[in-house]
């Protein structure tokens, strides 16, 4: 039940983050990525197996709204390789990095396995020229998601409202 709630949010995210005007950017693809927010989240909810469940699932169910197959490719390559960074960098080292940071590295990865798929569809390694853009980007929606998931999962975590966090997460919620 707390997976289909959180494909939910998850869905509900993208379809809002789909409405939003965005200001006129040079750059296609650019956006926020407001559904990472589920995605860092269920590093703290869920097993890696469920959290990688919930990433292809939402992926597969937006680009049903929108977007087709090659949006799936898009997505949920970037999804997989975003989420199994920031879970390793979670587990590997909570007391080390921040959770702004962690999201920030889950961005990056997200923007460098769409622009692999992209190289590989269209046959041209000249894509990779806008890598730094899309770097740029994801450093800065990486930052806006992870500080939203820190107060998110701090004011959920201190009302008892979500499920048991593993006990060596917790020092990523303790951090200023």
């Amino acid at each position: 039940m707390r997976l289909a709630l959180a494909l939910s949010l998850g869905l509900a995210l993208h379809v809002v983050e789909r409405m939003l005007p965005l200001p006129a950017l040079p750059f296609p693809g650019v956006k926020l990525g407001l559904a990472n927010l589920v995605s860092l989240s269920a590093i703290f909810w869920f097993s890696p197996l469920q959290g990688l469940v919930l990433i292809v699932l939402r992926c597969l169910m937006a680009s049903f709204f929108g977007g087709g197959f090659s949006a799936f490719l898009y997505s949920v390559s970037g999804g997989i390789l975003s989420y199994s960074l920031m879970l390793l960098l979670c587990r590997t080292w909570p007391k080390s990095l921040s959770l702004p940071a962690i999201s920030v590295g889950g961005a990056v990865m997200h923007n460098v396995a769409q622009i692999g798929v992209s190289v590989f569809l269209m046959q041209t390694l000249g894509l990779i020229v806008y890598l730094p853009v899309l770097i740029i980007a994801g450093t800065i929606s990486g930052l806006a998601i992870g500080f939203s998931a820190l107060l998110l999962l701090r004011a959920l975590y201190r009302s008892g409202r979500t499920p048991e966090i593993p006990q060596k997460l917790l020092p990523l919620l303790d951090q200023s």
